[in-house]
Formats: structure tokens, sequence, C-alpha cells
């Protein structure tokens, strides 16, 4: 709303300083402030809201240590992330980007069914919460509104890139054709010519094949909305584990965003130049502050937990994100953390079942999951075989922040994968 204010009044009476809004950086910066205040300043009196109305967590024993210390600690937390991430974008964002529409929708839509999640559990006393389908249903309703979104906005488009060769010299930068381009494209790592279109694995359908490839990018969207949310989910399990990892994915992505959105840091890069995705630089500034003033009462020993409200809704904005910006292929190693904790859930369920079904008593790879609860616990598994002895519990804080340096190394991995090829 500001940026469009301070844009008329720019254009329309030179008013001094009303340029600074143009800049892309500038609003960035007033984004990231605004939601750091709101996530610290007015988180504070959401958490003595949801104490007075008793708005606590229930906790499963699971003889973790310090786990019934948690318990009766306020969630729903995910409320002061959603409006510290609302309100600047509302505010410093051009509302009429597509791409800023999507985000907001997202925000607002996975908000929702994650809200409904932790008010089944809070105020009715059902600790499973919503029920499952009714979360896939959600999320594949995200998937297919930013999927159809992408394929009939005409706002939604790419400039595909071109290497410029000088004779038998290949001279770093990238050539882009005066023509938008409205194809399912996306970027692939460690790839010379990085672009996938989705496409190319429907040749033989000859004039059929960029419909097929449309459909491609449909399912590929809802599964991604689907897996990324549930990984952030499944990653939330102990303090400031999720909330720190998230912001240090929306570091990596407000990045890729800004060098995919100008047209000189993707030439230079050799990617495609997708027009209009600058913008989401404001929006990544508004979820860097979210998540970090949100540790700022989240941190061990936590005073609030974000609950489904936030799991959901930071999973769904990262896994949105990174489509919009035409790199959900990068996502596997960017939210590394997050795939690990959702594979050491599957890999479990899954070795549990099948040996109970051969040897009748059922076997586990590790201590307890998700990974993070592996760790917490003292005592060994069949996954200890190489070290000889069993594991020692390490203590929860000192978890979160090894996870969050892993969660750098994978970051800083993602962006140099546009040059590693």
């Amino acid at each position: 709303m500001l940026y469009h204010l301070f844009t008329y009044l720019d254009r329309q009476f030179d008013l001094m300083g009303a340029g600074m809004f143009n800049y892309i950086s500038f609003r960035t910066a007033l984004s990231f402030i605004t939601a750091l205040i709101i996530a610290t300043l007015f988180g504070r009196r959401i958490i003595d809201f949801l104490q007075k109305k008793q708005i606590g967590e229930t906790i499963r024993d699971l003889g973790l240590e310090g786990q019934k210390q948690k318990k009766g600690t306020p969630t729903m937390g995910g409320v002061i992330i959603i409006l510290a991430i609302l309100v600047p974008t509302l505010l410093f964002a051009s509302l009429t980007n597509i791409y800023i529409i999507l985000m907001l929708i997202t925000t607002v839509w996975l908000g929702f069914t994650g809200f409904a999640d932790d008010y089944i559990k809070v105020f009715r006393k059902n600790k499973d919460g919503l029920k499952g389908k009714y979360k896939i249903v959600g999320q594949i309703g995200l998937g297919l509104i930013v999927g159809f979104t992408m394929i009939y906005s005409p706002n939604v488009v790419i400039r595909e890139n071109y290497e410029v060769i000088n004779g038998e010299q290949r001279v770093a930068g990238a050539y882009y054709s005066h023509e938008n381009l409205k194809t399912a494209q996306t970027t692939i790592p460690f790839v010379k010519n990085n672009n996938l279109d989705y496409s190319v694995f429907f040749k033989s359908l000859g004039k059929n094949a960029a419909t097929f490839g449309w459909i491609l990018f449909v399912l590929v969207t809802i599964f991604i909305v689907t897996a990324v949310s549930n990984g952030a989910n499944l990653t939330d399990g102990i303090d400031g584990l999720a909330a720190g990892n998230s912001a240090i994915i929306g570091v990596a992505l407000g990045i890729l965003a800004y060098l995919s959105g100008n047209v000189n840091y993707s030439g230079f890069l050799n990617i495609m130049y997708i027009p209009g995705t600058g913008e989401l630089v404001v929006f990544a500034g508004a979820f860097i502050g979210a998540t970090i003033g949100f540790l700022w009462y989240n941190a061990h020993p936590a005073q609030v937990f974000m609950g489904d409200t936030g799991s959901l809704t930071i999973g769904g904005i990262i896994g949105v994100f990174a489509i919009l910006v035409r790199k959900e292929l990068l996502l596997p190693i960017l939210c590394g953390i997050f795939l690990v904790e959702s594979l050491s859930v599957i890999l479990q369920r899954v070795y549990f079942k099948f040996t109970k079904k051969k040897y009748g008593e059922g076997h586990r790879i590790f201590k307890m999951s998700p990974l993070h609860h592996h760790f917490q616990t003292a005592g060994g598994t069949v996954a200890h075989v190489l070290w000889d002895k069993p594991l020692q519990k390490i203590p929860e804080s000192k978890i979160t922040v090894r996870f969050w340096l892993i969660g750098l190394i994978l970051a800083a991995l993602t962006i140099i994968t546009l040059k590693i090829r």
C-alpha cells in the first residue's frame, strides 16, 4: 500500500524521498525491519493472550529430557509469523505483482489450514487435529491454484538464456531474446545448459507435448507444496529448529529471486531471466524478519510453539516461492533438513513394518523419529553398528544449532549450483 502511495506521490508531485520506494533493496530492508518489530514487540502480546486463553501444547510423554517442562507452553504461535509476513508485504510490496499475490494467497491459505488443525487439538481436545485427508485436500488445492495461475496468467513468463559465443571463445554471460516465453521450464543443478522443459518428457506426443508438460508441472507443484509443508511440520519438534532453518532458507530464496529477477545478474550467471520475480525479495525480507523475530520467543527454552499454524505455512511458502522462481528442483539441497527429517519418519515406519512381518518383532533404524529426536535419546539401534557403541544423547539446544549450521552449508551449496555446472 505504501509502495503504491509513494510511487504515486513521486510521479505526480516529485515528493522528496518518495522515489526510494522504487528500489527493491530499500523496500526489502523496510519489510525485514517491520516484520522483525511485529514479531518481537507484538509477539509478546499475542503470547500473553494465548496464555490467558490457556491455549497450551499437549505434550506426549516420549521420555525426552525437558519434555515435561514444555507442557502448557502456548501453541498456535504461527499467528505471529503470519502477521509479521502479511503486514510488511501489504505495506511495501507491489500488490499488482502476480507473484506477490500468489505468495499472499499461500500464506493465508495454509495459515488457515494449520489454524484449523491447532484449533481442533486445543479447543476440541482432539489430539489428532484436522484429519489428514483434509490437510491433503488443502495442500492439493493450493498446488492447483499456483499451477493453473502460472499456466494461464499472461504475467508469468520467462526469457530463455542462450550462452554468448564469440568465435571459438565462450564469453561469460547470456543472451536473452526480446520475446517473453510461456513455457514450463525450470532450473536443474550441476548441468551446463541448466534449463529443463517438462514437455521434453513428452516429445513423442508432438504438438501435445507442451500441454502434457504443463500437466506434469502442475503435478510437481502439488507434490512440492505437500512435501515441503509436511517436512517443515515434522521438523518443528524442538525449540527453534524449524524457525531457524526456515530463516536460512528464506535468505537463499531471496537471493535466488533477486538474481532471477534482475536481467544483469541473471545474464552474468547465464540463468533464465524471470521478469517480475524481483518483487519477491520484498516478501522474502518479511519472511526472514518474521522467522528470526519468532526465534526471540521460540529459542530454547521456548516461550511459544508455532504449531501447525506456523509450520504448514512456512513450509508451503518455501515450496511455492521456489516454484515461482523456477528453482523447485534445488529444494532437495536447500531443504535438506526437511527432506532428511521426512525420510527418517518414512524409513522408520517402513522398516518397522517390514521386520515385524518377517521376524514377528518390529525393529527400528533410529532410536526415535523424526531424526532430531534420535539424537535426544541414549541407546543404540541397527543404525549404530558402524560406531561399535551406543550414541549418547545430545542437548536440545546443541542439536538445533548443529542443524542450523548444516542448513547454512546447504543454502550456500544451493547458491553456488548456479555457477558449478
